[in-house]
């Protein structure tokens, strides 16, 4: 399974992993449009929120529009998706997410571009379980 993985202790909140994101995959760079979010966390940590590829959208997706591919990743189908938001409701760790300016929910799908931006290697893509 390919994830990315969060080390909070590395995060400086400088946010060029969320204008990354929501740049390439939206093609805006804003912060609500990334899959990716940076808060504030306990001490010197930040707070990383990112996908963990769990597969619980999956699950309750009744369109079956969140498919897993061959590295273990779950991914929406844009044109199966039928807007309802089940999954960003059903997603406890709020890892699905959704904007107003966009037509479908979003999560990450474990691309790398955030990891190669980070200036502080907070961020990394791994493989296997």
């Amino acid at each position: 399974m390919r994830k990315l993985v969060a080390d909070a202790t590395k995060c400086k909140s400088c946010g060029n992993c969320q204008d990354v994101c929501s740049k390439a995959w939206h093609k805006v760079v804003n912060r609500g449009m990334s899959a990716i979010h940076v808060g504030s966390g306990d001490g010197d940590a930040c707070a990383i929120s990112v996908c963990d590829q769990c597969g619980a959208c999956k699950e309750m997706c009744s369109a079956m529009a969140l498919r897993t591919d061959k590295n273990g990743v779950i991914r929406l189908d844009k044109n199966t998706c039928v807007g309802c938001l089940i999954c960003v409701a059903e997603c406890l760790r709020g890892f699905m997410r959704y904007n107003d300016d966009l037509p479908t929910p979003f999560k990450c799908i474990a691309c790398g571009l955030c990891a190669k931006q980070c200036p502080n290697g907070a961020l990394s893509i791994v493989e296997g379980r």
